[in-house]
């Protein structure tokens, strides 16, 4: 009864509300049709809106400056205006139109066919074009006032949907939408820490992450809780929310700054129609965008291989045949064991050659040592300035930009350095390193075990700070635990800041006065560069 072709320029029909009305009266449950643009009824449930909504994955996307091309009427038993979480719902899915239609509570059979006197009234909703520059003061829908079905049944549909898609298309190009970059939106997760200084810096730090990988930061949202929830990270209520500004905003990718498990993953794309990745996948796309040479792509793709395992089995243990058990048994295998396989041979091919690539850096490291030169190697928080002084020590023309991991390729070059207290003049090699970060990932630190051993084996170190940087001490702390992870073996350790002539006096004497050992300089300004040479020689010879 309910398939049945409805006039295309038309929202309903008197006729087909009064009949959804009375299965409503007469099942004591709200109905609820989706139908297309052309008036055709392509899903039907018993129950509300929320209820019966379309999955967000299976909804057709259209963009931010279009709607779903489809509309819904629903049933509610209650004579009041339709519920904000019937709101979200229409919100969530797109949908063209909303009609909610209220009941009597009874009606009749006409003698001569059909049904009259189920339906009171109908509210008509639609959303609203949302505006990028006004995100704390948003209406997203609009309900007009309840109108009898005859009134309903006049209104043009076709006109109306246009009429509201000129208006998103409208906003869309007012918002210079670059359809190339990513649009996301973060979320971040605040625990009971005491310390929330240092979770804004992480915040700030995954917006740079997300700009350097090429990604276009539309808003951020902050759930605070205990713990994380094992399903969802944030919650249900929290998800909702992000779901209604991923729509309205026409976000198509969520970031988060913490790791997620495949499960997680799994239920927040489900509930918000849109990919979602953590922190680590943001740092393996911006190492698979940076990588120059053969080693450091080698590097990554094992990196993104390892982190993509574990991900695939957790969105497809449904799937799998292999586990045991009734309805496990049988010849063949899925899809899933197919791809799990195949990308464990990749990394054991990869592995394979990062090893060699090792067993290579370690043959040339050995000549060096046969050559009686020392090596310093150059760490610190990524974008910290390690390529620009590298640049300034050695006249090298490494790659700098004002970017996270800007360079990830170690670059080895000479330096003369004078000892002032012997007046020897001594050759150096000095080797710029992968730039560190807060929580680098497992992943990351295997596939770059044979570059970070440039660092493990050097005589001593260069430890380089950005000064200038709000959250600079929590960056030392971060690169020191790194080092301790990668079992550094030499104890040598000049701490450098760097970047003094972009910092305020107070800052500058707190740091000298905290550190009192420590070096600073400016290496793009070439700035304290001789003391360094010089303290570099008697590093060396200690």
């Amino acid at each position: 009864m309910y398939h049945q072709r409805l006039d295309s320029d038309r929202l309903t029909t008197p006729e087909f509300a009064q009949k959804l009305g009375e299965i409503s009266t007469e099942i004591n449950q709200p109905v609820t049709v989706y139908l297309n643009r052309r008036g055709q009824v392509i899903r039907v449930g018993v129950g509300s809106l929320r209820e019966t909504q379309i999955p967000l994955l299976e909804l057709p996307r259209y963009g931010s400056e279009r709607l779903s091309g489809i509309r819904c009427l629903t049933t509610q038993l209650t004579d009041n205006p339709p519920k904000e979480s019937c709101l979200t719902s229409m919100t969530l899915q797109r949908l063209d139109a909303l009609v909610v239609f209220t009941l009597t509570g009874g009606g009749i059979t006409r003698k001569g066919g059909g049904v009259t006197g189920y339906i009171k009234e109908a509210y008509l909703c639609n959303l609203l074009p949302q505006s990028e520059f006004n995100l704390e003061n948003q209406n997203y829908w609009t309900v007009l006032p309840p109108q009898s079905l005859e009134a309903l049944a006049q209104q043009d549909f076709i006109d109306f949907v246009e009429g509201l898609e000129e208006e998103f298309q409208r906003e869309f190009i007012a918002q210079d939408v670059d359809s190339d970059n990513d649009r996301v939106i973060l979320v971040g997760l605040l625990t009971n820490a005491p310390n929330t200084q240092q979770f804004s810096d992480r915040m700030t730090e995954l917006a740079r992450l997300v700009d350097t990988a090429g990604g276009e930061v539309l808003d951020t949202m902050i759930q605070q809780r205990g713990k994380p929830d094992s399903q969802t990270v944030v919650g249900s209520g929290k998800v909702e929310e992000i779901a209604l500004k991923v729509q309205t905003l026409g976000a198509n990718l969520v970031v988060f700054d913490r790791k997620l498990s495949p499960t997680q993953v799994r239920n927040l794309e489900r509930n918000i129609g849109v990919r979602v990745v953590d922190r680590t996948e943001v740092i393996l796309d911006i190492f698979a965008q940076r990588a120059q040479s053969q080693a450091g792509k080698l590097q990554v793709e094992l990196a993104q291989l390892e982190y993509s395992l574990p991900h695939l089995t957790g969105k497809g243990e449904g799937m799998s045949r292999l586990g045991g058990g009734i309805g496990t048994r049988g010849p063949g295998e899925t899809k899933l064991e197919t791809e799990r396989r195949e990308i464990q041979r990749k990394i054991t091919k990869l592995q394979q050659e990062v090893n060699q690539l090792q067993s290579h850096r370690s043959r040339l490291r050995q000549q060096r040592q046969k050559q009686d030169i020392p090596t310093i190697a150059i760490v610190g928080y990524t974008n910290a300035g390690k390529s620009t002084l590298l640049n300034a020590l050695t006249n090298a023309e490494v790659y700098v930009a004002d970017q996270l991991f800007a360079t990830l390729d170690p670059t080895t070059r000479r330096v003369s350095v004078i000892d002032q207290e012997t007046e020897k003049t001594q050759t150096i090699l000095l080797t710029d390193t992968v730039g560190f970060i807060h929580e680098l990932p497992p992943s990351l630190m295997d596939a770059f075990r044979a570059t970070l051993e440039e660092v493990t084996e050097a005589d001593a170190l260069v430890h380089l700070v950005d000064l200038s940087h709000p959250a600079w001490e929590t960056q030392i702390n971060s690169v020191m635990k790194i080092l301790e992870e990668i079992s550094l073996i030499s104890p040598l350790i000049l701490l450098v800041f760097n970047k003094i002539d972009q910092v305020d006096q107070e800052t500058l004497e707190y740091a000298k006065i905290s550190y009192a050992n420590a070096l600073f300089i400016s290496a793009s300004r070439k700035l304290g560069l001789e003391t360094l040479r010089h303290k570099l020689a008697q590093l060396i010879r200690l």
